[in-house]
């Protein structure tokens, strides 16, 4: 049997959030540009959720042809596409980087799609990591909050980004983002498990 259709048990110690660049807002059409990742400590004894900056992964892909004008203003040239990593030894490099972790994103549905969707042609397989959304984490321990969209999140808890919309950036926010609403989840959770539980609420 192939490692990959036999997950290694959850790394529930070190979580991966991360954040994706793409040429579009459709995950089952457009291209993934850039992936950008940052890994978190969860010490579950002591209910203390840390950011680990010197964790962190982000690759570029290489495009044969450049993406729009957008993405070029989001920091990713059309130089620096086309110079990118080959897409197969990206989405390994990510793979191994991620090792059993959980992966956490906000509207993480589109990150997975598109992560997957990669991984499906470029590696033969997609990656077995669990994913929670924390945009469901925000909602559920904070109902009465009307948020949505990162941005509004972000006001809310008054989280400043150096540069939106750049993976790198983004990525860092919410990290602290989840860091606002670790507190709450932690009250209720007591292991990776009871999070997915908590956020499928």
């Amino acid at each position: 049997m192939s490692w990959w259709t036999r997950p290694p048990p959850v790394d529930e110690r070190r979580w991966v959030v991360l954040d994706v660049e793409t040429s579009g807002l459709d995950p089952r059409r457009d291209r993934l540009l850039a992936i950008a990742a940052i890994a978190l400590h969860v010490d579950w004894p002591a209910r203390r959720l840390s950011v680990l900056p010197g964790d962190s992964f982000e690759v570029v892909l290489r495009q044969d042809v450049a993406s729009t004008h957008d993405n070029i203003l989001h920091g990713i040239g059309a130089q620096r596409q086309r110079d990118g990593m080959e897409p197969a030894a990206a989405l390994q490099a990510f793979a191994a980087y991620a090792g059993a972790s959980p992966l956490l994103a906000f509207h993480a549905a589109f990150d997975q799609t598109l992560i997957g969707r990669f991984a499906q042609a470029h590696l033969g397989r997609e990656l077995s990591n669990p994913w929670v959304d924390i945009e469901h984490l925000c909602a559920v321990t904070h109902e009465g909050v009307r948020a949505r969209s990162l941005d509004e999140w972000m006001a809310h808890f008054g989280i400043t980004c150096a540069v939106r919309h750049q993976a790198a950036a983004d990525t860092l926010a919410e990290c602290e983002l989840l860091q606002r609403v670790w507190p709450r989840v932690a009250k209720q959770c007591r292991d990776w498990r009871s999070v997915q539980k908590l956020a499928a609420q």
